[in-house]
């Protein structure tokens, strides 16, 4: 058991690390040990905790009252866990084979060849290419297609790669591989709530991509390592199941990361709230354990540790040292270790002392969301769940135990889920209680369907086929809730003071006898302090996003509690900008869609949004009849959600309250009063022939204009708006000095990422936003 000194050092550099996101980091732990170390000097003499019974004398032992010093050394730990960080954050060497991406626009196309040792099991990325890491180790660079090469280089470094999905098959880790292809360093999130791609690769000590062509493999000798045992059970659970149920069972046993599992099941379970049951963690090794020990419950405890010991290691090994596991894992260890010495382990200490031992190895850690969630949720259970159950007295004991376990889990994650995703799955705590049961089953048998696949891959497959019916179940019970009304429940990302607040309040709950038996008052504060911010900032916001969309305009206009979505982009923009951004607002249906058709028969990002929002009213303006729009698609999913689809005339007036809308002829050129401002959007249309129309409208110039880069200097200088915004390319050095010396403010989005307005302040861009809000943090 760690006394009570250990803990407050462990949770001192914890502390230490997450006090890096604010300015003076470690400085405010040293300066809070020091606090503390004044505050309870005189209560620094070790006392002995007060037994009530006799029966308690072997499970209490001395409780200490930590020192002065203990503190001061908590908050000198802390503040050198600060300098810790900042020395192990990832940074390129001058070798790194990020410094050889070629920082010339123009030469985007440059090709290279990449030597090196891929270091991962190839994945399926949802673009259907493989993907894998590659440890670098030369670079050269190709003259012209004739393969003429220049003087080879060396390089280090990893790289995140993507081929052709045929060119990975076969690929295994160790192998040594030359890939053909283009260098690119990673972009960042161009639009508010989007996947952050940049700050992904550099946590995994990665600096650029390549996107490969060609593989040619230079070491054909297979040489052994844990992704062949890893690759000959998911082989045996699929060929006894069949897919998805065949990669699903692998998932839960050996965790989602080491097993390609198809995506469509990946989110289901993800957005049902049921995202843990992929992981590996605590309950296997909580299994292995318990087997383990059972099945030598004879032997000596030295026989009994060891083995316990081994089947942790390669039960580690396989699911690929993954933060979740390692923390199990340790957990486990210590729980071995009281075993060995006929000590109870303290298990809150045993995970303070596992998060600590993970985050002196990685302290990067302390930022992954799989970490602070598998910490979060295994502190939930280990507090919790004793009082919920206790609470629960009333029903039959298995049945609380099934309740108590994922509501306890909930309370703990919950707030953090609502920071990063601003989701809540609606029936997630009931499709949990509902599930436990089977997951247990699947869990247990793909356990023994493995140890079976190890031996013979024939039986391994026979055992798992016993499995089929519980996953099938399992899958459809998924699919019937994702399909319910509200299953998804988007309440809008809270911020950082609502998420301290929040935890605040658990932490109340969890260690104030007062704030215990008024646990319903905490709920209820927290549940106000995530709903009335969000209601009035829906009820209050006037707001205009045109979102980084590639080609096509994407606008967003936000008032009062209404929503417009103007185009949808092209495929993949509804899943990865458009819903996240949606998402993270808050915003559980659009009232007005307009699609005006800008790219011909794009509908697919349509469709993404209608899977996971509904829409009142929408309306599609149609230059061709015969083309536009003509999947049925979208009118059926309207249907089904009860909205109205309409498809309009060129030129017919769309009234959505503060927006009026219209489309100006069959050119892609649509004209928006929005909030008092007018609007001009330009496709792919000549400058003379947007102000032939122009004139022959009537229509004044607009206030703000959106337009591809190539159009906007002719543009600006015709129209003169006050703002301009491009996209779709990029604008020449010389363009931009010219225009800068226009009284037109101009935007790219493919630079500046989205841009917003609001009536009462200045357009302005969110990479901006974003690094005004990082030099604060």
């Amino acid at each position: 058991m760690i006394q009570s000194s250990g803990v407050i050092i462990c949770l001192g550099y914890i502390l230490g690390l997450l006090f890096t996101a604010v300015p003076g980091s470690g400085v405010w732990i040293l300066v809070l040990g020091i606090v503390c170390a004044v505050l309870l000097r005189r209560g620094a003499k070790p006392q002995r905790l007060l037994q009530k019974s006799a029966n308690d004398v072997a499970s209490n032992s001395l409780l200490l009252t930590p020192l002065p010093r203990v503190w001061l050394i908590a908050g000198l730990v802390g503040l050198l866990a600060s300098f810790y960080f900042q020395w192990r954050v990832p940074q390129p060497t001058a070798t790194d084979i990020s410094q050889f991406v070629s920082s010339d626009s123009n030469n985007q196309e440059q090709l290279v060849i990449v030597r090196g040792e891929i270091a991962s099991n190839p994945r399926l990325t949802r673009s259907q290419r493989g993907q894998f890491w590659l440890q670098v180790s030369q670079l050269d660079e190709v003259r012209n297609q004739k393969d003429t090469k220049e003087t080879q280089k060396g390089a280090s470094g990893k790289l995140y790669v993507t081929v052709p999905i045929l060119k990975a098959t076969g690929l295994h880790p160790g192998q040594e591989i030359a890939v053909t292809g283009v260098l690119y360093k990673p972009k960042a999130a161009s639009n508010p709530g989007a996947f952050d791609f940049k700050k992904y690769l550099e946590q995994e000590g990665t600096f650029a991509g390549l996107m490969g062509r060609q593989i040619n493999i230079l070491d054909e000798e297979r040489q052994w390592g844990w992704w062949q045992i890893r690759e000959r059970i998911v082989r045996s659970q699929v060929m006894g199941l069949d897919i998805p149920e065949g990669p699903l069972v692998s998932a839960m046993v050996l965790g989602s990361k080491a097993v390609d599992l198809p995506y469509d099941i990946r989110d289901l379970f993800v957005q049902a709230g049921l995202a843990h049951a992929l992981a590996a963690s605590g309950f296997q090794t909580s299994l292995i354990l318990s087997v383990i020990l059972q099945l030598t419950k004879r032997a000596k405890k030295v026989t009994q540790v060891s083995l316990g010991g081994l089947a942790l290691i390669i039960f580690l090994s396989l699911t690929g040292f993954q933060p979740a596991v390692l923390r199990a894992v340790i957990m486990g260890f210590a729980a071995l270790v009281g075993l060995a010495l006929d000590r109870k382990v303290k298990q809150l200490g045993s995970l303070l002392l596992a998060a600590t031992i993970l985050l002196v190895f990685n302290p990067l850690w302390i930022w992954d969301l799989g970490f602070q969630l598998s910490f979060l949720a295994t502190l939930g259970l280990v507090e919790s769940v004793p009082a919920i159950t206790s609470f629960l007295g009333w029903i039959p004991p298995a049945i609380a135990s099934l309740i108590s376990v994922p509501l306890a889990a909930t309370i703990w994650t919950l707030p953090l889920q609502l920071f990063v995703f601003g989701v809540v799955p609606a029936y997630s705590l009931l499709l949990n209680i509902i599930t436990t049961p089977l997951i247990s089953i699947i869990s247990i048998g793909g356990i023994i369907s493995a140890m079976f696949a190890l031996i013979l891959p024939g039986a391994g497959s026979f055992v798992a086929g016993f499995l089929h019916y519980p996953t099938d179940w399992l899958i459809r019970l998924v699919e019937i809730f994702s399909q319910l009304p509200g299953n998804s429940l988007v309440l809008g990302s809270i911020s950082t003071w609502q998420l301290l607040a929040i935890y605040g309040l658990v932490f109340l709950v969890w260690l104030v006898t007062w704030w215990q038996k008024r646990w319903w008052f905490a709920g209820l504060i927290a549940i106000g302090l995530v709903l009335f911010p969000a209601w009035h900032s829906a009820s209050t916001l006037s707001r205009v996003t045109v979102l980084e969309a590639g080609a096509e305009p994407v606008v967003v206009v936000q008032d009062r509690g209404t929503v417009t979505l103007i185009n949808s982009g092209d495929e993949g923009t509804g899943r990865f900008t458009i819903l996240p951004f949606l998402q993270q607002q808050g915003v559980n249906q659009v009232d007005w869609a307009i699609a005006t058709d800008f790219q011909r028969n794009n509908n697919d990002a349509w469709l993404e949004v209608l899977q996971r929002l509904g829409i009142k009213n929408f309306y599609a303006y149609a230059t061709n009849k015969e083309n536009s729009l003509a999947d049925q698609a979208i009118p059926q999913v309207l249907q089904k959600q009860k909205g109205i689809y309409q498809l309009l005339p060129v030129g017919q007036t769309i009234n959505l309250g503060s927006t009026v809308a219209q489309l100006i002829n069959e050119q892609p050129m649509m004209q928006l009063q929005v909030l008092g401002q007018s609007w001009l959007l330009v496709g792919d249309v000549e400058a003379k022939e947007v102000e032939r129309i122009m004139k022959a409208g009537g229509w004044p110039s607009p206030q703000v204009l959106w337009c591809n880069a190539e159009s906007l200097k002719d543009l600006v200088m015709m129209l003169k708006p006050q703002v301009a915004i491009a996209s779709s390319g990029s604008l020449e050095t010389t363009v931009l000095s010219e225009l800068s010396k226009t009284s037109t403010k101009v935007f790219v989005t493919a630079q500046d990422g989205a841009i917003q307005w609001t009536p009462n302040g200045e357009f302005e861009s969110f990479t901006q936003v974003s690094e005004s809000k990082s030099s604060v943090l």
